[in-house]
This record gives structure tokens, C-alpha cells and sequence, in this order.
């Protein structure tokens, strides 16, 4: 649909004609009564609109799509029921930093607050998880509000935005008239850090003799994973990557400790707790990185570098500040070094690849001979093209997929971190294809997650979006079981969510269109992964029927130190006499 500035249109042309010069090429989502009007204009749009079976996996979509396009996600729902079953997403999105624009309908102007049929204060409900939020009223207002909103969700701190639009505003017309400049005086996010920061943080890199990069999610956000090789590769500094930032430098770099935190490596976890600088890269020392905090990295120097200035100094006092975008942060850091001799680090560098080596992420088997989940998931990733992304649910099989594919490419790992939501893998696993037709896509997804988003594999089946979702079935809540088993005893309250025949996942697979197959063994499991990437004409899930005990380790139990750190139940690792 082409149409030229000043020419009359109803809101809902203008809402889509606005999107389209936003560059929009697809959006999932639900129609409904407020959001009807703008469903017409959009059946003649060259917008592709997924129709989803819920508007949580809308959002998930929008996120999946976001996460590995760096494009902007875009997610439709209608008034009351349907926004609000956007709020998950959203709140996702928030936590996680992902750019996404939500478009709401609205009861008519005259009827809000009035508790009309399907009303709900959208507006209100998100204002706390969004980065900005419009309500508009006014048809004339509405192409104005969409480019702001696209600019607020990708620029500065990337987060959601939320666009809800009165019923009447969508019929009603007026001249479309497109802004060619925004004019938004309240935000203005700092993107060039100051030189004088950049040269302190130089200055104590250089003095540092145990220095530790921690990079967060904002450098994989930032698409900064080339400027941080290249400061990597002239530093030889150690590093850790959280879980939002797993592959944005390789596992196989021999500096790379691997993930920190509550189940993170025992190299990684140890390189913070031992450092004596934290060089903070995109990061929010989050609660399940730190542990305790007032014992988390005690002799380290700290230079945090964040877009978001907020996130400065709010969990942990900072020496360094430097707020603006990481990869301009990383290019001038790189070059400022050049005034600088590198650290001497060496002894400290072979102290943490012995941790490394010796600490390697491993399991038990199952002494009745069942798959082990770990083996399972890293057989997958063995077995996967090397460009394959892979999305995850949240719970035990999220931190095994997180130690035991093959993190090597930036933009290949999908899942929620911050948020922690279940259900997450499936509709983000269907945004990331969409957003990457060319792509092998695995969910890595646990029974329990599966059950409350499984339906979008509908959507995937009608759509010819081939996910392939590997269900980890241990008939648990397994990470709730497993701190069952460790802090009450055994007592596994609600946790056993189903028999070893209900449901059976295959067939309920087949029921929506997809190939569903079921490994109880090693030859079954590496027949259904070879299957499974040999289908390209539809989804295919296989469920993976593994022991129900098997534990994710290491582990540093919540509101304790880092220093307490364990590899089993009852086993330390020895850092004390490794790391001096």
C-alpha cells in the first residue's frame, strides 16, 4: 500500500501505512473489536501478519524475531483480554532489553474509564514495564506516535513500547501527515562515552594484575561481539559471558571462562570472586550473577560501562563509570590502550584455564540407563549445523542448553533471562525462524514450559515456520524439584506434573500438524535429532524421555556467597589453592 502525505485516511490506513514506512515486514498477533479496523487495511498491506492462537505468544514472537533480526519486533492485540495477555511478553521484553512496539486497540475515547465491554487501562497496567507508552484518541496523532515509538524502542537502552489506540481514532480520518524529524526533548540517551572515563578505565586495566571482563547481554544487544574479540585478542584479558550473552565470544576462545553465577561455571564464577578488576560491559549485576552481594568480587576494582545510567552504581559502587553505547565503549578502550602497557597477567590467566579444564560442566548417568537431559542437548548441538540458533525455555534444560551447546556465534541464542518466564521457547523459537527462514531453529524446551505455549505450534504448522522442539521430559517441574530435593527434604509438593504416558507428546504434536517422535534411548535419541533436521516441510517435536533426579550443577544456592559455590551436593571446587 503506497500513499502520499496529506492524503485523508482513517487511523487504521494510517496505522499501517506508518508501519510500513517503518520498515515493518511482519507482525504476529490477534484481531478483536477495538483492533478490528485496523485488521482491513491490513489485508491489503505487504506486512506479513502471523495470526497466533494466544497474544503471550505474539509477544514471545515479536521477542524471538527481535533478538535475532536486530530489527523491532512487532506484536498486535485487541482491547482488555487481549492486551493484557501481552503483559508476560512485555514484561519480558523490559527485563531483557528487547525492542519490541505492542499495538493495542482501545474502547472508543468516550468510553474509557467507563468499564466499558473489553476496556482495560492497557496504559496503566504496563506503565512500569515499558520504556514509554501512548494512548491516542486522536487519528491525526497516530503516525507521529509510531515513529516515536520505533525510535524509543531501538535507540539508547532497547526495550518495549506500548501503542494503544481508541477504537474511534482508528475510524475516524484525517490528512496523513508523516513527521520527518522527532522532536523528543526528554529523551536524549548518551551513545559517545566521555574520553576522560575512557582513559581512567585504561589506566586501571594496565595496573590490574587479575583483571576479568563480565559482559552482559548489552554487548550481544549492541551487535559490539567484533569490537569485543578485537579488545580481547590485544588485551588477553579473561572473560565471562552471562546468559543473555552466551555466544558473543566464542566458548572455544581459551579466555573465555564461560557463564557466571548461580549455576555458572566454576572458572567463571571463581574469575569474579578472585579478580581484582571487574571490567563491566553491558551488565546489570543481576542478583542471580552476584549471590550475596556484599561478598560478591570484595577485592576487585569496578569499571561499569552501561548505556543506561541507572544501572550504574544501583547494586555494586563503581570506580569507573562510563555510560554510553558498549561498542563505542570497546572501540575507544581499544585504542586508548595503546598509551597503556597490557596487564600482567599471566598467572593469573594459567590460573583460570586450570579451572577451566578442570572444572568442565559434566554429569552423572542415570544408573537405571536413562538419558541423561545434558547428553540429550549436547548431542543435539553435535549433531546441528554450526549456524543453528537455539531458543530455550526456562529451568534446568535452560542452564544445561546454556553450558552444553555450542555457543560460538552471536545472535544464535534465544531465551529469557531477566524475567524468567515459562512457556518463553516456542513462540520466541517462531519469531527467531521467521526472522531467519535459512536457519536451523531448536527449541530447547522442558515438559512443564512446553505445556503452557505448546499451541503456537499451530501457527508454526499453518504458516510453514519449521521449528523443530526438543521437549527434555523428566515428568517434573525440575528446577523446583531439584531445590526441593536439596532445601526441603524431598518434600516434592506439586511438582510431578504428569505419568510416563500423559500426555504423550507425539501424538499431541501430530494433532497440530507437526512430526512428533520419542527417544528413551541413545539410538533413539541420535535417530529422532537426525530425522528431525532432515524435516523442513513442517515442525517437528520430539520428546526426550529422561530420568527425573538428574541436577543441574554447579550451583551457589540464592542469598548466599559465590564463595559456596558447588560442583555436587556435597563437593567444593579447590579455588582457594588455585586462585591465590
Amino acid at each position: 500500500m503506497t500513499q502520499t502525505d496529506g492524503q485523508l485516511m482513517t487511523g487504521a490506513q494510517a496505522l499501517v501505512e506508518s508501519l510500513e514506512r517503518m520498515g515493518v515486514d511482519v507482525a504476529f498477533g490477534i484481531p478483536g473489536g477495538a483492533i478490528l479496523p485496523a485488521y482491513d487495511p491490513l489485508y491489503d498491506s505487504k506486512i506479513r501478519h502471523i495470526l497466533v492462537r494466544h497474544e503471550q505468544g505474539a509477544g514471545h514472537a515479536a521477542e524471538g524475531y527481535a533478538m535475532v533480526s536486530g530489527r523491532v519486533g512487532v506484536c498486535i492485540a485487541t482491547s482488555g483480554p487481549g492486551a493484557t495477555n501481552l503483559v508476560t511478553a512485555i514484561a519480558n521484553a523490559y527485563m531483557d532489553s528487547t525492542p519490541i512496539v505492542a499495538i493495542t486497540g482501545q474502547v472508543n475515547s468516550h468510553a474509557i474509564g467507563t468499564d466499558a465491554f473489553q476496556e482495560a487501562d492497557i496504559r496503566g497496567i504496563t506503565m512500569p514495564i515499558t520504556k514509554h507508552s501512548f494512548l491516542i484518541k486522536n487519528v491525526a496523532d497516530i503516525p507521529l506516535a509510531v515513529k516515536e515509538a520505533f525510535h524509543i524502542a531501538s535507540t539508547g537502552r532497547p526495550g518495549p513500547v506500548l501503542v494503544d489506540i481508541a477504537k474511534d481514532a482508528l475510524v475516524n480520518s484525517a490528512p496523513f501527515v508523516w513527521p520527518e524529524e522527532l522532536d523528543l526533548p526528554g529523551y536524549k540517551p548518551t551513545i559517545r562515552p566521555h574520553s576522560r572515563q575512557i582513559r581512567a578505565a585504561a589506566r586501571l586495566i594496565s595496573e590490574s594484575t587479575r583483571p576479568v571482563l563480565y559482559v552482559g547481554g548489552g554487548v550481544s544487544l549492541a551487535r559490539a561481539q567484533d569490537e569485543l574479540a578485537e579488545f580481547v585478542a590485544k588485551t588477553r584479558i579473561p572473560v565471562v559471558t552471562t546468559l543473555m550473552a552466551r555466544g558473543v565470544l566464542p566458548d572455544s576462545n581459551e579466555l573465555n571462562m564461560g557463564m557466571p553465577g548461580m549455576h555458572g561455571t566454576v572458572a567463571a564464577v571463581g574469575a569474579l570472586q578472585k579478580a581484582d578488576l571487574l571490567i563491566a560491559l553491558g551488565t546489570r549485576f543481576d542478583d542471580r550473577v552476584t549471590g550475596k552481594l556484599d561478598s560478591f568480587a570484595v577485592g576487585a576494582k569496578i569499571i561499569h560501562a552501561d548505556i543506561d545510567p541507572a544501572e550504574i552504581g544501583k547494586n555494586k559502587a563503581v570506580d569507573v563509570p562510563i555510560v554510553g553505547d558498549v561498542k563505542l565503549t570497546l572501540q575507544q578502550l581499544t585504542e586508548a590502550m595503546d598509551a597503556y602497557p597490557a596487564p600482567e597477567a599471566d598467572a593469573w590467566r594459567r590460573q583460570l584455564g586450570t579451572m577451566r579444564a578442570r572444572y568442565q560442566p559434566r554429569w552423572e548417568e542415570d544408573p537405571d540407563g536413562r538419558l541423561s537431559p545434558q547428553e540429550v542437548i549436547q548431542r543435539i548441538g553435535q549433531l546441528s549445523p554450526p549456524d543453528s540458533i537455539y531458543a530455550a525455555g526456562v529451568g534446568q534444560h535452560q542452564m544445561w542448553a546454556a553450558h552444553f551447546l555450542p555457543h560460538e556465534k552471536p545472535h544464535r541464542w534465544v531465551n529469557s533471562g531477566g524475567a524468567g518466564t515459562m512457556g518463553f521457547c516456542v513462540p520466541a523459537a517462531m519469531g527467531a525462524k521467521v526472522a531467519n527462514p535459512d536457519a536451523t531453529v531448536w527449541g530447547i524446551d522442558g515438559d512443564g514450559c512446553f505445556q503452557m505455549t505448546n499451541q503456537e505450534l499451530v501457527t508454526c504448522a499453518l504458516n510453514n515456520i519449521p521449528i523443530k522442539i526438543a521437549v527434555i521430559n523428566n515428568n517434573a517441574l525440575g528446577m523446583v524439584r531439584q531445590w526441593q530435593s536439596l532445601f526441603y527434604d524431598g518434600r516434592y509438593s506439586n511438582t510431578d506434573l504428569s505419568t510416563e504416558t500423559l500426555p504423550n507428546f507425539p501424538m499431541l504434536a501430530e494433532a497440530m500438524g507437526c512430526l512428533g517422535l520419542r527417544a528413551t534411548n541413545e539410538e533413539e535419541m541420535d535417530a529422532a535429532i537426525t530425522r528431525a533436521l532432515e524435516v523442513n516441510d513442517r515442525p517437528v517435536v520430539i520428546e526426550f524421555v529422561v530420568h527425573k533426579d538428574a541436577m543441574v550443577w554447579p550451583m551457589v544456592a540464592a542469598g548466599v556467597s559465590n564463595d559456596e559455590i558447588r560442583v555436587a551436593r556435597d563437593m567444593a571446587p579447590d579455588w582457594d589453592e588455585e586462585i591465590l
